[in-house]
């Protein structure tokens, strides 16, 4: 998508439904390995969209300053890492959107943070999916929220 406006409003927000925004004019993403963004994304690096015209659609988040350049907002319900601001304006979790494929990141910044054993991960070995963990994971009864928006929230039960 690459600096240029969507075809359609792009949505996102948090797992469990509370928080939630749309955008259509989005930027470069990007793959941010800075400490900051592995502490605050709780993984080896952040996933990052820039949002031109990014706004919430239900509830707001809670903003942490982590710095004093920047700003990130999470959902005070569940958790999930929704954005990070700057003076040069706003970033929104790739993850979090409804459709990521979208908004794929084209570039790695912050590399001297970047953990050792980031290059290596794609050539771990794989473990195939097993009959007994698809029987697991069907008995499974999900509370995230949909990706996509609902008419209200919490969305009821037939609606997930």
């Amino acid at each position: 998508m690459s600096a240029i406006e969507a075809s359609k409003t792009l949505t996102g927000g948090c797992q469990c439904g509370a928080v939630r925004f749309a955008t259509k004019l989005v930027g470069r993403g990007s793959i941010c390995h800075c400490r900051m963004c592995q502490k605050a994304f709780g993984s080896f690096f952040g996933p990052l969209v820039t949002s031109h015209d990014g706004h919430w659609t239900r509830g707001t988040p809670k903003w942490f300053q982590s710095s004093d350049a920047a700003r990130r907002a999470f959902c005070s319900d569940c958790g999930t890492p929704l954005a990070y601001e700057t003076k040069f304006g706003l970033e929104l979790a790739i993850g979090a959107f409804d459709e990521p494929e979208k908004v794929p990141p084209e570039i790695q910044v912050n590399l001297s943070d970047r953990v050792s054993f980031f290059e290596g991960l794609s050539t771990l070995p794989v473990r195939e999916t097993t009959d007994e963990w698809r029987d697991f994971m069907s008995g499974i009864h999900s509370n995230q929220h949909p990706d996509h928006d609902t008419e209200s929230w919490p969305p009821k039960e037939e609606t997930l």
